[in-house]
């Protein structure tokens, strides 16, 4: 009798070493920001998950309702409306960290990346799809242009925030995908999981590798109209970064053979000609490669890849588009392409 527990015991204990050995990548997806996001963690088969996917998706739900500007509720919205430059108002830690780095990203990109172009973007119709596009008057963009600005927000270490123009209105969209795929990065990690992919909307972060111990590879889309969403161009090996591109070649609309695209300079308040059609970023984290890859497509790959250049554990890739159609690369000196 005790042989024969002995070996059951024998057996269970295989069992647990198998389930430890032996990994499986759990996929999780679903809709969020006007997007779609994918999780992908490498857990062991007794490795405790049921309730991960919603705490993805209550982490999506907080970011959301701090930053999106299509509900009437949410915080930014709160801010936008407020017409009064003596009242500060009171942010959440989610929407207080995604200031502070978007007051960073405007000040050392010299204003190319401008959280407050909202009013120039609505102007332009590109905050509503419903909306028909056409060329704004000249006066009605420098009439706007007077008030934008990042630096006409005050941001107070209280965690509140005051307007120091009326009319100004915040747009943080170019950041607020790259800190949900932060936030939910940092969550899956909190519940002991080392190895995973996030992806919101094209913005990625990975740690660690796959099941099979093999570093993550994210694919980039080739920057044309009429290329598939599923079309890659580039792809990229990856291990704890994040990797964000930004690309105008989706949103934009035509005028007499002229494409006015939806990125535009918030210091001209113009849709930005310079060729560049995609900038793609790694970082260390998602927010900071998101809103950098936005201010790439502004600065150009020269101004840009300078800029690349003086930053810490961060590398870009600028693709434009020559006078004969053909896509060129330009390439920070430690972004390498997987072959």
């Amino acid at each position: 009798m005790k042989k024969y527990i002995r070996l059951a015991g024998f057996a269970f204990l295989m069992i647990i070493m198998a389930g430890c050995r032996f990994q499986r990548e759990v996929l999780m997806d679903g809709n969020t920001m006007g997007t779609t996001y994918h999780v992908k963690v490498v857990a062991g088969y007794f490795d405790p998950i049921s309730d991960l996917k919603a705490k993805i998706d209550q982490c999506l739900k907080e970011v959301n309702a701090g930053m999106s500007t299509y509900a009437a509720d949410s915080e930014i919205s709160r801010f936008n409306s407020i017409r009064n430059t003596e009242e500060r108002f009171a942010v959440s830690e989610d929407f207080f960290k995604v200031l502070i780095a978007a007051e960073d990203l405007y000040r050392f990109t010299n204003g190319a990346w401008d959280g407050t172009i909202k009013p120039l973007v609505d102007l332009w119709g590109f905050g509503d799809p419903s909306v028909q596009k056409k060329i704004p008057a000249k006066e009605n963009i420098d009439r706007l242009l007077a008030d934008v600005g990042f630096g006409n927000i005050e941001i107070q270490d209280s965690r509140h925030i005051r307007k120091k123009k009326t009319s100004l209105s915040l747009d943080l969209n170019s950041i607020a995908k790259g800190y949900a795929v932060d936030r939910v990065a940092a969550m899956i990690r909190a519940n002991g999981f080392e190895n995973f992919l996030v992806e919101i909307g094209g913005e990625v972060y990975v740690s660690g590798s796959r099941k099979n111990g093999q570093p993550w590879r994210v694919g980039i889309n080739r920057p044309l109209k009429e290329a598939s969403i599923s079309q890659v161009y580039r792809v990229v090996t990856l291990q704890n970064l994040a990797l964000a591109t930004s690309g105008d070649y989706r949103n934009f609309f035509e005028i007499e053979g002229r494409r006015y695209s939806h990125v535009l300079d918030p210091r001209t308040g113009y849709p930005v000609r310079n060729t560049v059609v995609s900038a793609s970023v790694m970082a260390e984290t998602c927010m900071f490669a998101d809103g950098l890859a936005t201010a790439l497509m502004v600065m150009g790959p020269v101004k840009g890849l300078e800029l690349v250049e003086r930053l810490d554990r961060v590398e870009a890739m600028i693709v434009i588009q020559q006078a004969d159609g053909l896509l060129a690369d330009y390439f920070s000196s430690g972004f390498k392409v997987s072959h």
